[in-house]
């Protein structure tokens, strides 16, 4: 078979966060690692360390086409085999179009398809292949092949790396090191707000916050720590995977960072940001993968609900940093359910069809 031509269609931007590119990027590391042409089609705004991570690989980065027609023609320029695409955004008939003409489509999904018609699709979040395998949900609707489950999570090179050998052992600590981070740029705002939350639990600690933007550094930076805490805010680094394996405790974001953060087995917290990662969120905190903080907009609110929100949120992370135990537990369990081998299983899966719709045509 020739160079397999891949094309990954997705957009990050501070609203948009980066989740969507990151793991595109994971799957465009591993397609280059098969020797497989790739190029990312797409929108990166004010992400200068996103742009240079796809430069330092030699990732092409071209403008996004968005309609159904335009997918199908950038297709056509660039003669692409296989298209990947990773988007709330785009029009759902895309796919199909593809399809049609004879581009190979992966489409990866959050639980829900949005209609499209693809040959191949993806859902990497835990628990999903139980609805699937059960005949419901996303599973029991889709034309084509699905993936499912943290078994097929997509992570980067440099999250793989830092995996450890075995489950982080229980540790007792002093001053835990914490990091707080809530996606590429935190376009919702969690950091302050979890800041606050973590000081309110009058542990000490050594606290580094991730923040995204400017006015995200200002407001953190506003808040006052107690007695044995120390806040160090820093801006997005491509030293976050050593960050999270030298953490005690990791706060963050119920979104795609999840599996790096199983992956390099951390003690997490996680905070439902966004109403797509609610299903997720709630299955990982019940099968004891991290501690769960409860919805952001809980955390937010005022009066009484938002006081006792706030409150419950800083026992748990009281709880957390002061039991190594407990700790450790959410550490082994998170890394036993991510292996790091996700993305080669996802990429077997496009290489078979490849192969098998080349021979059969």
């Amino acid at each position: 078979m020739s160079t397999l031509r891949v094309g990954l269609r997705c957009d990050a931007g501070p609203w948009r966060g980066v989740g969507h590119l990151v793991r595109c990027l994971a799957l465009a590391e591993e397609f280059r690692a098969r020797g497989a042409d790739v190029t990312v089609f797409g929108t990166v705004e004010r992400l200068d360390w996103a742009i240079a991570e796809l430069a330092a690989r030699g990732i092409p980065l071209l403008p996004g086409p968005d309609s159904a027609a335009d997918l199908v023609e950038a297709a056509r320029r660039h003669d692409l085999d296989v298209l990947v695409l990773d988007s709330y955004d785009l029009d759902p008939a895309g796919a199909g179009a593809l399809r049609a003409a004879g581009v190979y489509t992966l489409a990866i999904i959050d639980g829900d398809s949005r209609g499209q018609v693809a040959d191949l699709y993806l859902d990497q979040n835990f628990g999903a292949e139980l609805s699937a395998g059960a005949g419901v949900g996303v599973g029991a609707e889709l034309p084509g092949r699905l993936l499912a489950g943290s078994g097929y999570a997509l992570l980067r090179d440099t999250v793989i790396g830092f995996r450890p050998p075995v489950a982080p052992p229980a540790t007792t600590v002093g001053r835990p090191r914490v990091l707080a981070f809530f996606g590429g740029t935190d376009a919702v705002g969690a950091a302050p707000v979890l800041t606050r939350v973590l000081v309110a639990t009058g542990h000490p600690m050594d606290l580094t916050v991730i923040v995204g933007r400017p006015e995200i550094e200002a407001e953190v930076e506003d808040v006052t720590p107690g007695r044995g805490q120390i806040i160090r805010p820093v801006p997005p680094t491509t030293a976050l995977p050593a960050l999270i394996t030298e953490a005690d405790l990791v706060v963050s974001a119920a979104g795609t960072s999840t599996w790096e953060l199983c992956c390099l087995g951390a003690p997490s917290a996680l905070v439902c940001v966004v109403d797509n990662q609610r299903e997720s969120y709630s299955r990982v905190v019940r099968h004891g993968l991290a501690a769960g903080l409860g919805e952001l907009p809980e955390l937010t609110a005022g009066g009484v609900a938002g006081r006792a929100a706030r409150a419950t949120a800083a026992r748990t992370l009281h709880g957390l940093l002061s039991s190594p135990q407990r700790r450790a537990t959410l550490a082994a369990r998170a890394w036993s359910t991510v292996d790091g081998q996700g993305r080669a299983r996802v990429v077997d899966a496009v290489f078979d069809a490849v192969r098998t719709a080349a021979v059969t045509s």
